[in-house]
């Protein structure tokens, strides 16, 4: 039976990436492709006839392709898997929901990671695995987003889990071979850099030698063959042409060298910047890692899990493009070489089985170790803060759904709706930055069930088509005859000459704007009033604090304080802690520098003319 000790370390991993959900809830650019598909699949399901004009007619990644094609099998699991909870919590909580079901699986996988670590290395290794892991930010953030690499992640860490030796040898070559299966899928579905990582495990194990080609081999072809039959099929049925869209991907990216294209860095990028984010505390890989590797006790061990992980990342470094995300795969087995040496350093200062305490050195370094780990959760929890101030589309969204169409728009609607209940269309405009930073298909829902599927206009409108939300009489301020069903319909049109024409502006009632001046006056001579204005993280700011080489101000220097009565969402309570510290200290401030990045625009019409909305028979 497990002791209360077990279970809170067993709690750790899933209740903060639940956590880090529910502080940073909205999404960008990178984890488009996968939540909207997500959205398309349980809207608008999987026809079966006259399939390519229903799903180039509805589904967004017609519209907006990407690059490359990306597979649909991680979003078709995530629907599939959240549609009986969203039927019970509600489709306004879609997008948590299938974020929630990516992230506990993540979360599953690192705890299998971490129970394996327990069955052969010791339950207090496994306790320091999990609270370094835990301490870390960027695995518990991006474990419930919505990328590519987030899909391969949870079954690379799976087969993490299975290439640890089992105390049965009996069951390590079958564990092998259940680790090589999910590398390959992985890499054949998901993400390419995988099949690198696999390459180097089987050498490191080939050298060792642990394992054999006559057990990686079946294995390899077996997955390969099993990937390859699920992937092409489902994926051509969703792009409607003969696709193998990782093939694709790596041919795009390693072959044409297109991803260069997104930036380069140097070959050392991922050694002296990515990976020491990514661990975080300096303690751990300055430290314990190599204490844990040079250990005569523990080198056999450690060195399976790090140098394969190491030999991937040097390896991958020679491609041009990176991204501390490309090798997120490598943090689990470094941090469980990290724990080892933790073990060992307690152990060495606190001795089991003796009253007498350590050397005073080892004592002092376990001191330093605990501090290590606290100021490790101080520092994520502070990253986690920073972070969720980086999403004002998806801010800016949440305001016009919830503040500007519940309170006013449904309810001067809904007081004049006949009892036909038509189908109202809002129509509103996001613009790249929105787009970027958190405006998905699930943020226009507002109904509690999951609609039947609307379409707002045609292919060059480029509509995220909204949602159904049921109004009934007594929302209105005056109580009309029966319900009414808005839909939202928000336009995503990126081309300049286009949003360059007054009358293309006629069509909106609302735009979500970096630069409000781009919204042209129509024909008919209407206004766009500022109705909200949601402010981003910018960086940091000092006030009131002497700096070197640096005059500091008595007051905020950021811009739009002729607007701060507009402003709405994580801006305000920002400023609210930013006035309550500064009354406090005199005047000194040291947090997030906030500037406006969205602003929230209502067309108003000439006075005298009816305002109107599109309606559409229900």
């Amino acid at each position: 039976m497990k002791s209360l000790a077990d279970i809170a370390f067993s709690l750790l991993i899933p209740g903060l990436i639940l956590l880090h959900l529910i502080v940073a809830p909205y999404t960008k650019v990178e984890e488009s492709f996968n939540i909207q598909a997500a959205h398309d699949v349980l809207v608008y399901g999987t026809p079966t006839s006259d399939i390519s004009r229903k799903l180039q007619s509805s589904y967004d990644h017609f519209t907006f392709p990407g690059a490359v094609p990306r597979t649909f099998i991680g979003s078709v699991l995530l629907a599939g898997i959240s549609q009986p909870i969203i039927n019970l919590v509600g489709f306004h909580h879609g997008q948590f929901v299938v974020r929630a079901v990516l992230g506990l699986f993540n979360a599953g996988c690192l705890l299998c990671f971490a129970r394996n670590i327990k069955r052969t290395y010791g339950t207090a290794t496994a306790r320091w695995y999990l609270l370094l892991q835990a301490s870390q930010f960027h695995v518990i953030f991006y474990a419930s987003r919505t990328l590519p690499n987030m899909f391969a992640f949870g079954l690379t860490t799976l087969a993490f889990a299975f290439l640890i030796p089992h105390p049965d040898r009996k069951r390590i070559l079958p564990r092998q071979r259940l680790a090589v299966t999910l590398f390959v899928f992985a890499a054949a579905v998901f993400r390419s850099e995988v099949a690198l990582l696999l390459g180097t495990i089987i050498l490191y194990l080939l050298i060792l030698p642990a394992t054999s080609l006559e057990t990686v081999i079946p294995p390899f072809i077996v997955s390969f063959l099993m990937a390859l039959a699920i992937s092409v099929p489902v994926d051509s049925y969703f792009w409607q042409k003969p696709v193998w869209p990782e093939l694709w991907g790596f041919y795009y990216n390693a072959i044409q060298g297109s991803s260069s294209d997104w930036g380069v860095s140097p070959w050392s990028y991922y050694f002296v910047s990515a990976l020491p984010r990514l661990l975080l505390n300096p303690f751990s890989y300055l430290v314990l890692l190599p204490l844990s590797l040079s250990h005569p006790a523990l080198k056999p061990a450690t060195r399976r899990l790090a140098v394969p992980s190491l030999l991937f990342v040097a390896i991958y470094s020679l491609q041009p493009h990176k991204e501390a995300r490309f090798i997120f795969y490598v943090v689990p087995p470094l941090t469980a070489a990290s724990a080892m040496g933790a073990n060992l350093l307690f152990n060495r200062a606190f001795p089991t089985g003796t009253t007498k305490p350590g050397k005073m050195w080892s004592s002092f370094l376990a001191m330093v170790l605990v501090i290590s780990v606290l100021v490790s959760f101080a520092t994520s929890s502070a990253m986690l803060l920073i972070s969720s101030l980086n999403y004002p589309g998806g801010e800016a969204l949440s305001y016009l759904r919830d503040t500007v169409l519940q309170s006013e728009g449904v309810s001067s609607i809904s007081s004049s709706s006949s009892s036909a209940s038509p189908a109202l269309l809002v129509p509103a405009h996001a613009d790249v930055l929105a787009c970027m930073t958190g405006v998905t298909l699930f943020g226009t829902a507002t109904s509690a069930i999951i609609p039947n599927h609307h379409t707002g206009g045609g292919g060059n409108n480029k509509l995220l088509v909204g949602e159904d939300l049921g109004v009934s009489s007594s929302s209105g301020g005056g109580g009309g005859g029966g319900g009414s069903i808005v839909t939202i319909a928000l336009d995503k049109t990126e081309d300049e000459s286009v949003l360059g024409q007054p009358d293309f502006w006629t069509r909106f009632d609302y735009a979500l704007t970096e630069n409000p001046d781009k919204v042209k006056k129509g024909s008919l001579g209407e206004v766009w009033e500022v109705i909200g204005i949601v402010k981003g993280y910018a960086g940091i700011e000092v006030v009131g604090l002497p700096l070197p080489g640096h005059r500091a101000s008595r007051e905020s220097t950021q811009d739009g304080e002729e607007h701060d009565d507009a402003v709405v969402g994580r801006g305000v309570t920002v400023e609210r802690w930013k006035r309550g510290v500064m009354a406090l200290t005199g005047g000194r401030w040291v947090g997030p520098r906030m500037v406006p990045r969205i602003y929230i625009l209502k067309r108003v019409k000439k006075e005298g003319r009816k305002r109107s909305r599109q309606a559409v028979e229900a």
